[in-house]
């Protein structure tokens, strides 16, 4: 490296504009979450990964959660099935 440059002459490149309705922030996922993402969009021939994570996360978001009570019941009903039958009598 030098220890002196010369930007006298120095053009700022092009700022790409964030559109409306989003937000530029800087996240750390696990390499593997983001390899998995960029090989579905290679797969695919090409786009861009940010939306797919977007898209994925818009998914989860807009699920609607099931209540407690119908947790628990569908649990009990799974767990009562497995459970050996006792004979009566």
């Amino acid at each position: 490296m030098r220890k002196e440059y010369d930007f006298s002459q120095a053009k700022r490149g092009a700022v790409v504009p964030v559109p409306a309705g989003k937000t530029r922030i800087t996240i750390r996922i696990d390499d593997d979450i983001l390899e998995w993402f960029r090989a579905r969009v290679n797969a695919a021939g090409g786009g861009n990964y940010q939306t797919l994570i977007n898209q994925a996360l818009r998914r989860v978001m807009e699920q609607e959660t099931e209540p407690l009570e119908t947790v628990v019941r569908r649990v009990v009903r799974e767990e009562l099935q497995r459970a050996p039958r006792r004979r009566q009598g």
